[in-house]
């Protein structure tokens, strides 16, 4: 299975929103409530606060394309001397077990050959992606908890990855 990642722009919005909603849809139902999916949906991917990210000088969207399909998308941040941020990291569910996350994210190292560490967080709850990040090499840093509006808290295990 060939795994690649294409850019993201402006015109990818409606793609990257329909992807959002089924993969949260799909997979945080379990983890927290309708009503927090749909606010943090509506906070991170409506049409405006997307093209206010993908516009962003300071961060880069990218497709992850299986093949000629979309399967999912990411967003990292520069943030100087080799640190890098991951903002996004979401696959289709149906892409999940087939090593395409893995793939994805051998891709995006490829595309930072300067990169030393990347950081990003993660719900703790969130045992499979929890998972999956130590499998491919990332250490719980440290948990936080940050205010996210209408009453919702962020509890997140912040993650890190160092090149070797």
């Amino acid at each position: 299975m060939l795994v690649s990642l294409r850019p993201a722009g402006l015109t990818d919005i409606p793609l990257i929103r329909e992807l959002a909603h089924r993969i949260w849809w799909a997979h945080y139902p379990e983890i927290i409530s309708d009503e927090q999916i749909a606010y943090m949906l509506e906070q991170g991917y409506s049409e405006t606060a997307l093209a206010q990210q993908i516009s962003a000088p300071d961060q880069t969207f990218w497709l992850v394309m299986s093949g000629d399909q979309a399967a999912g998308f990411l967003a990292i941040s520069d943030k100087g001397a080799g640190a890098y941020f991951i903002h996004k990291f979401y696959l289709d569910n149906s892409q999940r077990g087939r090593g395409v996350g893995a793939a994805a994210f051998g891709a995006l190292l490829e595309q930072y050959p300067d990169l030393h560490e990347v950081r990003l967080n993660v719900n703790r709850r969130n045992y499979k992606s929890v998972n999956f990040y130590f499998k491919v090499g990332f250490v719980i840093d440290y948990c936080m908890d940050t205010p996210f509006g209408a009453g919702y808290i962020m509890d997140d295990f912040q993650m890190l990855y160092r090149a070797k």
